[in-house]
């Protein structure tokens, strides 16, 4: 029976699935957006997200316990001093999955994992789109149709046909 079994085994064993996935989250340290299959990528998700929450309290106990999960010095020295500046505020969900479509040889979904803090594109999206800090119920309408009321009150100055 198959009770409360509900990752996804990526058709893989543990440890051939455990090393796939501790390189996945490198890399995405690494390059901050790698390209992948969804299965994969959901995956991950559920794999880094904790990984990078330890990182906002940079203590020896926290890097060795990330250390024992990625095996590499540089993703983790990266991990606690560029990273975790970026999403020291931020309460979770540090990464985004964005669909591609799918792959030509296997028909396979692809998609596209990063980290939600290193895409310059979005962000200059929401900080334009922040802009209005507070919602309103008045009209904008309105004041436009106060200053056409005043323009034609100032307009019979045309002299008058005799």
């Amino acid at each position: 029976m198959r009770h409360n079994k509900k990752f996804n085994h990526l058709g893989r064993k543990t440890a051939h699935r455990s090393s796939l996935l501790a390189n996945m989250t490198i890399s995405l340290i690494f390059h901050k957006r790698i390209n992948t299959t969804l299965a994969k990528a959901k995956a991950l998700r559920v794999y880094a997200e904790p990984i990078i929450n330890r990182a906002k309290e940079d203590t020896m106990a926290n890097r060795r316990l990330v250390f024992s999960y990625l095996q590499n010095k540089e993703a983790v020295k990266i991990l606690f001093q560029e990273i975790a500046e970026k999403i020291g505020k931020r309460p979770g969900g540090y990464t985004r999955i964005l669909k591609t479509g799918n792959r030509l040889g296997d028909n396979a979904q692809t998609c596209f994992i990063e980290l939600v803090d290193y895409n310059e594109a979005m962000l200059k999206d929401a900080e334009a789109g922040k802009s209005k800090t507070r919602r309103s119920r008045r009209k904008k309408a309105a004041p436009a149709a106060e200053a056409a009321a005043e323009t034609p009150a100032e307009a019979p100055e045309t002299p008058a046909a005799e």
